[in-house]
């Protein structure tokens, strides 16, 4: 049984930092999620954000979800000091790394996969810009697996030569915190993960 709490150790790289401010890199999955995690992140990272979500279906779902993300920056007065970095939309290479895990219940395999897609090449621009460390909005939700993500993290990492960040941000108030400032910022907030095959449970759902 994993019994890590990943914010004390967050908590013990910032004290070690003694002040200075590590780089770091940020994956967003979406700017609600990223709003109460850049609130606490931006006190002592220099952040930029990365945009990847290969997965998000369709298109037009996907550019909502970054115009959310840029809109949550500029209403939080971080355009100063918060990059965005963003990545061409490409499909193709989420449905090339969950081919044969299409029929996977949802928190499954499938995601799992999804997660190392993005973490990887979260990883890698983090690498070949020099970034301290790299994490992810991921573990936010608590629908999310935040062991599975930061043990996979810390594997991506190991192998890329780039630090990980642990953290479970729903932890201390931080998913609760994360609706209060959608509601503050009035931002647009989905109703399903992002794939289509969340698109598709939820609409089943509803049904």
């Amino acid at each position: 049984m994993n019994k890590r709490n990943y914010m004390k150790e967050l908590d013990c790289i910032i004290k070690n930092a003694d002040g200075k401010r590590p780089r770091l890199l940020l994956h967003s999955c979406c700017g609600p999620c990223s709003s109460s995690c850049l609130e606490l992140l931006t006190e002592y990272f220099d952040v930029s954000v990365l945009w990847y979500n290969p997965n998000i279906f369709p298109e037009t779902e996907y550019n909502k979800r970054y115009e959310t993300l840029v809109e949550l920056i500029e209403k939080m007065e971080l355009t100063d000091s918060v990059k965005i970095l963003t990545e061409t939309y490409n499909s193709r290479e989420y449905y090339n790394a969950i081919k044969g895990l299409e029929n996977e219940p949802e928190g499954g395999a499938r995601c799992a996969e999804c997660f190392r897609l993005r973490l990887t090449e979260t990883a890698r621009i983090a690498k070949h810009y020099g970034y301290d460390y790299f994490c992810s909005t991921l573990t936010l939700s608590r629908h999310k697996n935040a062991v599975l993500i930061n043990s996979m993290g810390e594997d991506i990492g190991k192998a890329m030569g780039v630090s990980w960040l642990p953290s479970d941000f729903k932890k201390r108030n931080g998913e609760n915190r994360s609706i209060e400032l959608c509601e503050k910022f009035q931002l647009y907030r989905q109703l399903y993960c992002g794939c289509e095959f969340s698109l598709r449970n939820r609409e089943e759902h509803e049904k």
